[in-house]
């Protein structure tokens, strides 16, 4: 069984675009540390939408899950009534198995 991959669809308006990547800047790290985490990249879009994707991989579902349930939960949680607002207007996860997977030549 190979690794999973996670895409976060997020739609972000145009003025908030700054805000997500701040934000995701900011939290560097917050992934990198759990068990099973292979990957991580957030993906601007270019060109014709407003979504941005959320990469990750891992190396199995049940990592994946364990991060989801405990840190990613925790973050997402507290600080009372005065959290900002998100900067995305909607938000849908993709999920995928690894079938084949190819680095550059050494």
């Amino acid at each position: 069984m190979g690794s999973v991959v996670k895409i976060n669809v997020l739609t972000v308006p145009a003025e908030q675009r700054e805000v997500l990547e701040q934000r995701f800047g900011s939290r560097a790290g917050a992934v990198e540390g759990a068990d099973g985490f292979e990957w991580f990249e957030l993906l601007r879009p270019v060109e014709g939408t407003d979504q941005y994707l959320v990469y990750t991989r891992w190396r199995d579902e049940e990592s994946f899950q364990a991060w989801m349930e405990g840190p990613m939960k925790a973050a997402h949680q507290g600080g009372g009534g005065d959290r900002p607002k998100p900067a995305a207007t909607g938000s849908t996860v993709w999920s995928f198995e690894v079938v084949q997977s190819a680095g550059p030549k050494a």
